[in-house]
């Protein structure tokens, strides 16, 4: 895979972002999913490579599109690059179904067998930016991440910005950093957002702490790989029989910690994403009358390029009145 695919699903993100912004606030999260799903679906046809989607919808009998095993691309003429896929068409649909922030479009590619394919269950999940990379540790009290993090960064404790899924399960861990004297970003959904913007110098944040999906902590990962951040993430299942379906899918060990680089290996990685709602890294979708603005950002980790790109659409009908 030596061309830079990145800039081609470039185009398969802003077309889902397009089609679930129009469903912004309005209630719908399966209504908005569905259309960033058929518009991803349909514009990733299109691109010349034999592509594999590995992390998507679902499995075949649950996803109409995007599933597991699927394959997808124009593969006809020459040889093409073979590729594995990790999507999530529309993450955080709730974002969009009320109007929050940190909904995106998500498309990552990677070589075959690069990416680590977790059963659908929680992860606990600490991201970081390539400063704080070396001194984070996942079995560490956050008392001593958020000492580590302050001392390589030359920042104090409260000058530290931690972001946090706003969540019952994690009232406990945001008493803890409060009581450090650091600052706290709480945030209704998004944890892929927030993770590459505390990779990213001048978004104001410095890490993410908590639990949130795995396989966002696998699309997070991607990202970080290509920013020089951090990710380290451990299974959190929640009942025994998410346990059981841990160690059936391989997994024996849910105590194991997993870094960025396991959760997607190799060297040559790209990562697309396009903002629906307004976000910690992205902005929205902003429509006009003679079309829309979205905000993207494309990264490849063989040549550490990271690019925003805000593209200007021109639509062929007219406003709605």
């Amino acid at each position: 895979m030596d061309r830079n695919l990145a800039l081609e699903l470039i185009r398969v993100t802003e077309a889902a972002a397009l089609a679930a912004a129009r469903w912004m606030g309005k209630g719908n999260a399966s209504a908005a999913d569905t259309a960033a799903i058929a518009a991803m679906h349909h514009n990733l046809t299109s691109i010349h490579f034999q592509g594999t989607v590995v992390l998507g919808e679902g499995d075949p009998e649950h996803a109409p599109a995007l599933f597991a095993g699927e394959k997808i691309g124009d593969s006809t003429g020459a040889v093409t690059d073979k590729v594995d896929l990790a999507l999530d068409a529309l993450e955080s649909t709730r974002s969009v179904a009320f109007g929050r922030l940190n909904a995106m479009s998500i498309a990552v590619a990677a070589d075959p067998d690069s990416f680590f394919v977790p059963p659908t269950l929680y992860m606990e999940k600490i991201a970081v930016g390539a400063a704080a990379a070396d001194v984070v540790d996942l079995n560490a009290p956050i008392e001593e991440n958020l000492s580590q993090i302050a001392r390589v960064k030359g920042y104090s404790i409260s000058d530290l910005t931690v972001a946090i899924l706003d969540r019952e399960r994690h009232h406990e861990l945001i008493e803890v950093v409060r009581r450090t004297g650091a600052r706290i970003h709480l945030i209704p959904d998004g944890d892929v957002a927030a993770s590459i913007a505390a990779a990213m110098e001048g978004t104001g944040i410095d890490l993410v702490v908590g639990s949130g999906g795995a396989v966002p902590g696998v699309l997070a990962a991607g990202a970080l790989r290509c920013i020089g951040g951090q990710l380290l993430a451990r299974l959190a299942p929640t009942t025994s029989d998410e346990a059981e379906a841990a160690r059936k899918a391989g997994l024996a060990d849910i105590n194991h910690v997993y870094t960025a680089r396991d959760l997607v290996r190799g060297d040559n990685i790209m990562f697309a994403a396009t903002g629906v709602t307004d976000g910690d890294m992205l902005n929205g979708v902003r429509y006009r009358p003679d079309g829309a603005t979205t905000h993207s950002l494309v990264m490849r980790s063989r040549t550490g390029t990271r690019r925003m790109i805000v593209t200007e659409h021109y639509f062929d009908e007219g406003p709605d009145y």
